[in-house]
């Protein structure tokens, strides 16, 4: 059996258990992904490192736009953007990342290290985690299981690290000029709604005891 169809049939065996609060199912980060990583690093936001590691200081919450967990896990897997990226692809090599998938029933997946820069958040990878939830499109919107573990997770991530922010994708230009902030392209931009801000907001305020800072506000 190949390795991707061994991890994914992983995941369907794995998402019928509730045992374990986080499961591990690692996308490729082989040498290649690693010298993209570095190399987005030094040219987005001129951090030269010998490693692709970050300091957490937020976290950022996304939905995959994508029906199921298989599609989205295969999104991220590869090391490279496939061709359907057109947007961004001039930008970086690089694949999209994140460091957690949630899938609609709840399950939590580690797709990779937490202090490993992943690519989801323009101007802010060297310093945020991301969390992807499946879903998010009309027909397959996100659910109270993913509520759940979203607030889970962000527990999990606060008591581990020194997180100031958590914050949704859709509001990552506010960030513009703020310390964190280190894109040196002020013209690349992409435009997000994701996840929602009511979403983004029942996170915040069921995780509140960590007094995370507010977000930004445009002058």
């Amino acid at each position: 059996m190949k390795k991707t169809s061994l991890i994914l049939w992983t995941l369907a065996m794995v998402a019928c258990s509730t045992q374990k609060k986080i499961v591990d199912i690692p996308i490729i980060f082989d040498e290649q992904r690693v010298e993209l990583t570095k190399e987005y690093l030094l040219n987005r936001y001129e951090i030269e490192q010998d490693t692709p590691l970050i300091t957490p200081k937020m976290v950022v919450l996304h939905w995959t736009a994508i029906p199921s967990l298989k599609k989205s896990f295969e999104a991220f897997n590869r090391s490279t953007l496939p061709n359907w990226r057109p947007d961004i692809e001039n930008v970086s090599g690089l694949n999209v990342s994140a460091h957690f998938l949630v899938d609609q029933d709840g399950t939590i997946y580690r797709l990779m290290p937490e202090t490993t820069m992943a690519r989801h958040t323009i101007g802010l990878n060297h310093c945020a985690i991301g969390i992807e939830n499946v879903g998010g499109t009309e027909g397959f919107p996100l659910t109270k299981q993913q509520l759940k573990s979203n607030i889970y997770l962000v527990n999990y991530l606060a008591s581990k690290y020194d997180i100031d922010y958590v914050i949704g994708h859709q509001e990552y230009t506010l960030f513009e000029g703020h310390p964190l902030w280190l894109e040196v392209d002020d013209g690349y931009r992409t435009k997000k709604t994701d996840p929602g801000m009511d979403f983004v907001e029942k996170v915040r305020n069921a995780t509140k005891k960590f007094n995370f800072k507010p977000v930004p506000t445009k002058q």
